[in-house]
C-alpha cells in the first residue's frame, strides 16, 4: 500500500510522560492497544493516568480488535497544513469500538473521499507503516467493510 499521509508532516511520537507509548507500538505490531481498567475492566481513550470510570489508578493497555462503526465523520476539503496542500478533500472518522466498551478514536477513512458516508457503517482498521522517519511511526487508517 502506497502511504496516504504525505510527507511533510510532524511525525507522531510517544507523549513525553510515556502515558500512551503502549498505544503507539501497539500499532508498530499492528495490534491497536487502548488502556483498560484493571478494577472496574472499563476501557477508555484517551489515556490517562486514572480510570475515567471508577478512578482507580490501576490502569494499563489491552489489545482490542480494530473493528468499529463510524460514528460520526468530515469530509475536509481545505488543507490545514501546507504538506496537506494537494491532499483534498479526504475524510476523517470517529470510530466507535464496541469490541472496546464503546469507546471512540479518530482515524482517516480510505478510499474514494467522495464516497457515501453513512453513520453506523462498519469499519476495519489499517496499519499505515512509515519505516523511513526518524524514529519510525505507524498510523491506523479506516476502511469500509463489505
Amino acid at each position: 500500500m502506497s502511504n496516504y499521509l504525505h510527507s511533510g508532516l510532524p511525525s507522531p511520537v510517544a507523549a513525553g510522560d510515556g502515558l500512551d507509548r503502549q498505544f503507539w507500538d501497539g500499532l508498530r505490531e499492528e495490534q491497536l492497544r487502548l488502556q483498560r481498567c484493571r478494577s472496574c475492566r472499563g476501557w477508555q481513550w484517551g489515556p490517562e493516568f486514572c480510570c475515567h470510570h471508577c478512578r482507580s489508578f490501576e490502569v494499563g493497555y489491552e489489545a482490542t480488535a480494530a473493528e468499529g462503526t463510524i460514528y460520526s465523520h468530515q469530509r475536509v476539503w481545505h488543507p490545514v497544513h501546507p504538506a496537506l496542500a494537494d491532499q483534498g478533500p479526504y475524510v476523517i472518522v470517529l470510530v466507535e469500538l464496541p469490541m472496546a466498551g464503546n469507546v471512540r478514536i479518530v482515524g482517516n477513512l480510505l478510499g474514494d473521499p467522495r464516497q457515501p458516508l453513512q453513520i453506523g457503517a462498519p469499519v476495519t482498521g489499517v496499519f499505515e507503516h512509515h519505516n523511513d522517519h526518524e524514529p519510525a511511526f505507524t498510523l491506523l487508517h479506516w476502511k469500509g467493510r463489505d
